[in-house]
């Protein structure tokens, strides 16, 4: 795909990964539509992508608010005069024991890491699909392919949207519409910062530019899938063989685990 010039809209655009986004699609000479709950870090992320040679619109939006979806999508093609890609990375987390959490934070995950991505990219269709050659980008999780413990809520809301992705570009396929999913493993976000867990737990953490690029080679290359995580593909690998060999595996650091995320949460 020719990433040149094209009218992209990206969600979660003031930090982390979807920051990086931004910034690696600069060198594209983009036309971005920039989508996230506070103005500041959007216009931050804005005129760093002007500074390199892209053009950028902020949106300020709560994409879990009634209607927000396809206002948001609304506003973008006016801006933009088009959409030719969607980026669906706005996500949110809250991990630890299933009955542990509240009803109001497993409905929080849902609304914004399942439902309005997929609300979103209802109401971009008719844009993808006149642009000639859409894409559109979900945001998964390396979560999303593997279940882990005290991860069933966020874990839930990846896989979903990671299917949701997947039935899509089977729906669309040979109607000039493509989706990428990207799964990231623990990524050196802002959405981290209030967890505990480090590479002795499992989380060997990258950095958001990495999985940037390689999200962006996925699409340059027409890739269904990037996959990141260093020891992601043998544990998959071990779940699809031996799952009850993995739950043993796993089991021996489930109390410590329990501890070091107990308190991870972006809500």
């Amino acid at each position: 795909m020719d990433l040149n010039n094209r009218k992209i809209l990206l969600t979660g655009a003031g930090s982390g990964i979807g920051r990086a986004l931004a910034l690696e699609l600069a060198q594209y000479s983009p036309h971005l539509a920039l989508v996230g709950r506070r103005s500041e870090p959007l216009e931050e992320v804005a005129a760093l992508v002007r500074e390199k040679g892209g053009q950028a619109v902020i949106i300020p939006a709560d994409l879990t608010a009634d209607g927000a979806p396809a206002q948001v999508v609304a506003e973008a093609q006016n801006e933009l005069d088009g959409i030719d890609m969607l980026i669906n990375n706005a996500g949110n987390v809250r991990a630890g024991r299933l009955e542990a959490i509240e009803e109001s934070e497993v409905l929080a995950q849902i609304a914004l890491n399942l439902t309005a991505p997929i609300l979103l990219t209802r109401a971009a269709l008719p844009a993808l699909r006149a642009s000639g050659d859409g894409l559109v980008v979900n945001v998964s999780s390396g979560f999303g392919l593997l279940g882990m413990a005290f991860y069933t809520v966020y874990g839930a809301t990846k896989a979903g949207i990671a299917h949701f992705g997947e039935a899509l570009r089977r729906e669309l396929y040979g109607e000039g519409v493509h989706v990428l999913n990207v799964f990231p493993g623990a990524t050196d976000t802002p959405m981290m910062e209030s967890s505990e867990a480090e590479a002795e737990h499992g989380f060997d953490y990258e950095s958001p530019q990495d999985v940037a690029r390689a999200a962006v080679a996925g699409m340059v290359g027409d890739e269904l899938n990037v996959v990141r995580g260093e020891s992601m593909g043998e544990t998959l690998e071990l779940n699809r063989q031996d799952p009850a060999a993995l739950d043993r595996t796993l089991a021996q650091g489930k109390d410590e685990l329990e501890k070091v995320v107990a308190g991870h949460s972006s809500l």
